[in-house]
């Protein structure tokens, strides 16, 4: 089945953000996700998932353990399993991207406090 924004599972998380599942099993997750202007997660980390983000569309800002990375449209960045980390879009378009994680997230998300 090909899938789009349209037939899949949507869900809204954080400050006003939109995902939508395309795969979710117990060794893969993928997804879509927007966030709106000047909006950010939650400090986290994954004991066991690894993640890559690829921007669709706008800027994304990551905070990586103690390092900040900008990440534009059509670039991706990995995450590792263990480290802290956060996007942030600090633009004023929406930021759109896929999210890749393998395992699941589920169950596997410890949230550290904002620095």
């Amino acid at each position: 089945m090909v899938l789009s924004k349209e037939n899949t599972f949507h869900y809204t998380w954080g400050e006003s953000c939109d995902g939508w599942i395309f795969v979710e099993n117990e060794n893969l997750s993928v997804k879509q996700e927007r966030m709106p202007a000047h909006t950010s997660e939650q400090l986290h980390y994954h004991e066991k998932a690894q993640q890559f983000f690829f921007i669709l569309k706008g800027v994304a800002t990551f905070e990586i353990e103690d390092e900040t990375i900008e990440v534009k449209a059509n670039e991706g960045l990995h995450i590792e399993a263990g480290k802290k980390h956060r996007i942030r879009n600090n633009c004023e378009d929406d930021l759109e991207f896929i999210l890749s994680s393998q395992p699941t997230t589920k169950g596997d998300r410890i949230n550290t406090p904002n620095p």
